[in-house]
């Protein structure tokens, strides 16, 4: 099971990752998220809190960060039981930017969490848009 989000971004890739990169700023626009706790760095630690789920914290490991390029972001429960992973990419297309968000999830529990889940369709797009809107003004 998978969500993703793709939008061509009229901006260079730095300028998108330092949005991508700044949990305050991604805090306080309009992407549909509430609160990001910690820095947003390489093998970091965060809690994020998400309008699609508002009053659960969501820890996540910063496992790959390739400035300009790519991030990821991991989280689920122990042994495999459940997992999401979320990639962030980032291609320069001649003076604007390819943007892919993609959340995989997985692990032996993803069917009767998956029947839980809201559809993450709209909040996906809601933050490709907003991610948009916030590099290219």
């Amino acid at each position: 099971m998978h969500y993703e989000v793709k939008r061509e971004i009229a901006a260079p890739p730095d300028v998108i990752w330092s949005i991508l990169t700044d949990a305050k700023r991604l805090a306080e626009s309009d992407l549909g998220i509430i609160r990001i706790e910690g820095a947003i760095a390489s093998d970091a630690t965060i809690k994020l809190w998400s309008e699609a789920a508002p009053k659960r914290a969501f820890p996540l490991k910063v496992s790959v960060f390739e400035p300009t390029r790519r991030m990821v972001w991991e989280g689920g429960m122990p042994f495999g039981l459940f997992r999401g992973v979320r990639t962030f990419s980032l291609a320069p297309q001649g003076q604007a930017t390819h943007f892919t968000m993609r959340e995989e999830f997985s692990g032996l529990m993803l069917p009767l969490i998956a029947r839980s889940m809201p559809d993450l369709g709209p909040s996906f797009a809601k933050f490709g848009d907003g991610l948009k809107k916030l590099a290219e003004s």
